[in-house]
């Protein structure tokens, strides 16, 4: 899965004050990201706040990002859950034709043990028309994907291809990359860890801040993926500030903000997430003027 190497950026939607999808803003953002040099899109995933659109919602951001993309860059799209027969019903309903896999979050809240979580899966990619690319995120669903768990479902199911991996923990990473099958992507699902992933071995990131500052992580991972590690950590110890402030108060308050500051779009998200508070807008702001006086 070439399409997927290098640096993908897990897309924000945008809000207008009365919570409405801003399509004009999101069609800056793909825009904006395209230009700045990203490798891929992914549509629907966390960062977009895929948990609080409607059905209708969604399709209006699919239909936004497709035509503003206009086949520049792959697409990969956000379709997971908890419940999976439904997670089936979408994949079996949903125009899946203009993208290249999907991004499938490990069931959060129901905790199921490892032999759920590879079930899960398995019935997941047998019903796919498109590869799987798994997404393990402890933090968000209360559970892990463990390493054993990942490389048993990499050799087991030919087109679960990948694993966005946001555990943090580089332990679990290495020893990922270590056993996996030669053509399985281990990308990393945390901006802090995307650099050392790529050194280690994988094959990239998805990442928050790429959206914003695309030129700069891309070129980051670019430099990490050929071996080049002390002008990639050069931008990544540049980076380290602005990565700790878009966390802070919560994804995707903070990249939001981040996004207010470029004029892109408004810093709004949907409850129960509240926007950042002033005195982080501020810190961001003053972040990115510094960042790009020194970067221009």
């Amino acid at each position: 899965m070439e399409q997927l190497m290098g640096t993908g950026v897990a897309l924000v939607t945008p809000f207008n004050d009365d919570f409405s999808i801003d399509v004009n803003a999101l069609e800056r953002v793909v825009e904006h990201t395209i230009q700045g040099g990203v490798d891929y899109l992914v549509v629907l995933g966390t960062t977009g706040e895929s948990v609080t659109l409607s059905k209708n919602n969604k399709q209006l951001v699919i239909d936004t990002v497709i035509r503003a993309n206009a086949g520049r860059l792959p697409l990969v799209l956000g379709v997971g859950g908890n419940n999976t027969q439904t997670v089936i019903e979408d994949l079996n309903t949903i125009d899946l034709s203009e993208f290249t896999a999907i991004l499938s979050v490990s069931p959060y809240y129901n905790k199921p043990t490892q032999e759920g979580i590879y079930q899960h899966f398995r019935a997941i990619a047998k019903a796919s028309p498109k590869p799987i690319v798994l997404y393990n995120v402890p933090s968000r669903t209360g559970s892990n994907i463990l390493p054993e768990t990942t490389i048993r479902l990499a050799f087991d199911i030919p087109n679960i291809v990948a694993i966005k991996e946001a555990s943090g923990d580089m332990v679990q990473i290495d020893k990922i990359i270590k056993e996996k099958p030669e053509d399985f992507l281990v990308i990393s699902g945390d901006d802090f860890t995307a650099l050392p992933t790529v050194l280690a071995g994988g094959s990239g990131v998805i990442s928050v801040l790429g959206q914003a500052l695309p030129n700069e992580f891309s070129k980051m991972i670019r430099l990490g993926n050929e071996g080049n590690s002390d002008e990639a950590y050069q931008i990544h110890q540049a980076l380290l500030p602005i990565m700790h402030y878009i966390f802070e108060e919560g994804n995707p308050a903070g990249i939001k903000s981040v996004f207010e500051s470029l004029g892109l779009c408004k810093g709004i998200v949907r409850l129960p997430l509240v926007e950042a508070t002033p005195g982080l807008k501020n810190k961001i702001a003053h972040f990115l003027k510094s960042f790009v006086r020194v970067h221009a």
